[in-house]
């Protein structure tokens, strides 16, 4: 695993801020690190970081402990905080060099390593630019820059395209979704189209504990225990739930429009509905899986105390 967080706790005073909290992160995962503000996100990412210190648990990068060897995890992971801090008076290629040299690299091989890293991130046009001279989106390249100057095994980005308008999203979106092919990603986001748009994984923090990890793709398709899969059939004619659900295994069958049932079972139905509709002579207009959005997802997961 490439992240590695084993019954993590941190408070600040008297309040408990991560309650014991376990996740892992493998290679090449995109992973979206979700919850309310003060949830904990932030606090956890820093403590991955080496930044923040934390009261017990393990965690490790790479399967090296952070607290034994922080300088050596500093550059195995490349860091984006959701308050990106740059200078604006430098220029971007400035800036980008005196990282390189911040992270040991000298003379040719920095001056490559920057190079290369204007070209990936798209400043080609813009690295002659005084940084306060960008855009947010441009400001946002610069850091995502700054951040895989190392190398890193790791990318982790904290709110990565809060304020950006539409365009800059899709094109900072693509960048991590590029990245991702070659590293491990870990990003909180309030997006939630972000996480349908990049991530392959969805943990959910509440109140300081972990109460969702699961991938994107099921984590929409199942009830609210997350146990259930649902699925959605319309007819072409009324249904007889009752008679429905003696069909089906295991199952509970809701009426949610006229002629349309969701069916909740601990298996894929598809099949059996498929085969009551041909029984009964009760065509099947359509039928798929019920998806709930990731709106719904975060809603039923943060609004438990």
């Amino acid at each position: 695993m490439t992240i590695e967080v084993k019954n993590l706790r941190k408070s600040y005073g008297s309040q408990l801020v991560l309650d014991n909290i376990n996740f892992s992160i493998g290679d090449g995962e995109i992973v979206a690190f979700l919850g309310n503000n003060g949830a904990g996100k932030s606090t956890t990412m820093k403590i991955i970081n080496g930044y923040l210190s934390k009261d017990s648990g393990d965690v490790r990068v790479c399967g090296i402990d952070v607290d034994k060897d922080s300088k050596k995890v500093h550059g195995l992971i490349g860091y984006l905080p959701e308050h990106n801090p740059i200078y604006p008076e430098q220029y971007v290629k400035e800036y980008l060099t005196f990282v390189a040299g911040v992270y040991g690299f000298k003379g040719a091989d920095a001056k490559n390593r920057v190079d290369e890293m204007i070209e990936k991130t798209c400043l080609t046009r813009e690295y002659k630019k005084r940084i306060g001279q960008l855009s947010k989106g441009y400001r946002q390249r610069v850091g995502l820059a700054a951040a895989l100057i190392p190398d890193p095994k790791v990318l982790i980005l904290d709110e990565p395209t809060t304020g950006l308008d539409p365009n800059q999203i899709i094109e900072v979106r693509n960048l991590i979704k590029e990245v991702g092919k070659e590293k491990s990603v870990m990003l909180s986001t309030h997006i939630m189209q972000e996480v349908s748009a990049i991530c392959d994984r969805v943990i959910i923090i509440n109140n300081g504990k972990i109460v969702a990890d699961d991938s994107e793709t099921h984590i929409t398709n199942v009830s609210e225990d997350n146990s259930k899969f649902l699925i959605e059939a319309e007819f072409m004619s009324d249904v007889d739930t009752k008679d429905l659900a003696m069909k089906i295994s295991n199952s509970e069958v809701k009426e949610i429009a006229k002629n349309t049932v969701v069916i909740s079972s601990d298996h894929d139905s598809r099949s059996e509905v498929f085969n009551y509709a041909v029984q009964t002579g009760n065509a099947l207009l359509t039928l798929k899986k019920h998806e709930k959005s990731m709106e719904d997802v975060f809603l039923e997961n943060t609004k438990k105390k």
